[in-house]
């Protein structure tokens, strides 16, 4: 846990406190009109969460939209580094978190001491690093990108600058593949993408042969090869609302499965499976530990809250602002999105 998320106080209440026929969504509803919250889902987020929420989507197109909105507290529904960009967004609502411990392994395996190591190590290369990450590897970076925005963002330097790229090896490979660019890249993957089994993805398109496979770039290369389409959470979900056929294998996290029923429920969806035939990789552990509960404690305690010292904050905004004034205007069709 990184120092930036203040826990409840000891008098704080817990789950253990509320009431056994205790109405999750009435409290939540009560709170967000008394303190002016908004509440930002991540589309790995549950469905009642999704249901629940005022937005739905990726995690830096969330924290925009909030930063956009007059509401004082951000209810951010996805993981720890999701919501530090919401609060460097936005540094003057509140922000919590519905679970501190909501991390994320890409964030987990780079952390800000390896990572200047790291970057002192190659001193004539450019640092660009993906949004998964903590606020002091952010400030340590010289430009944030999403894999929706990092294609565009690196075919603008030139073409003689040596490049780093952090912390997923996996979209990193993919995108040295796309750009021609060489890359030093680090060793980090994600929990949910890196499971998933190239051979046992092959032949459940054997068993079904007129699905259509779509997956995230933070997937193996090898199973990439086997996708129709790549691209970002988002992306693939646009992808199987707007493509003619009529069934698909997905290769991310499972509960984006949500907003695609929703909005094609005559289409089938299949999750891509892990090494051993079935598809359990596909559920993020992190994700899954916010509740509606957890939902409402945090908004009545205003914790756990994130708060970034304003020279941290300050310093991890630079490169989050060279990331918008790099990126493709709004409507631009990219390859892969985050």
């Amino acid at each position: 846990m990184t120092e930036t998320v203040i826990l409840p106080d000891s008098g704080a209440l817990k789950e253990v406190d509320l009431e056994p026929k205790f109405d999750p969504w009435a409290g939540i509803e009560r709170l967000r009109r008394e303190k002016n919250a908004i509440i930002l889902s991540h589309y790995y987020q549950n469905g009642e969460i999704q249901d629940l929420a005022d937005f739905v989507g990726d995690s830096l197109d969330l924290s925009r939209r909030a930063a956009a909105t007059d509401a004082d507290m951000i209810v951010f529904s996805g993981v720890r580094f999701m919501a530090e960009v919401a609060k460097t967004l936005s540094p003057d609502k509140i922000v919590v978190l519905p679970d501190a411990d909501a991390g994320c392994t890409l964030e987990e395996v780079c952390q800000p001491e390896d990572f200047a190591r790291f970057r002192a190590d190659h001193p004539d290369h450019i640092a660009i690093t993906y949004i998964n990450c903590s606020a002091e590897v952010k400030a340590l970076s010289d430009i944030i990108v999403t894999s929706s925005n990092a294609e565009h963002i690196i075919n603008q330097l030139p073409k003689d600058q040596p490049i780093l790229f952090a912390p997923d090896r996996h979209l990193g490979s993919y995108l040295a593949r796309k750009t021609g660019r060489e890359m030093i890249l680090w060793d980090g993957t994600c929990i949910v993408h890196d499971q998933f089994s190239v051979r046992e993805l092959v032949k459940l398109k054997a068993t079904h042969p007129d699905a259509l496979v779509t997956a995230h770039p933070e997937c193996s290369v090898g199973l990439l090869d086997h996708a129709d389409h790549v691209g970002s959470t988002r992306s693939i979900l646009d992808f199987v609302i707007n493509a003619p056929a009529q069934k698909f294998i997905v290769a991310t996290e499972r509960h984006i499965f949500h907003q695609m029923e929703k909005a094609a429920p005559d289409k089938t969806f299949i999750a891509a499976p892990g090494a051993d035939g079935g598809c359990s990789c596909a559920n993020c552990p992190y994700m899954e530990m916010n509740t509606l509960e957890k939902i409402y404690l945090a908004m009545e305690n205003e914790a756990p809250r994130i708060e970034i010292p304003e020279e941290l904050r300050l310093r991890a905004l630079k490169p989050l602002g060279k990331m918008l004034d790099m990126s493709p205007p709004a409507g631009a069709v990219t390859q892969a999105a985050e």
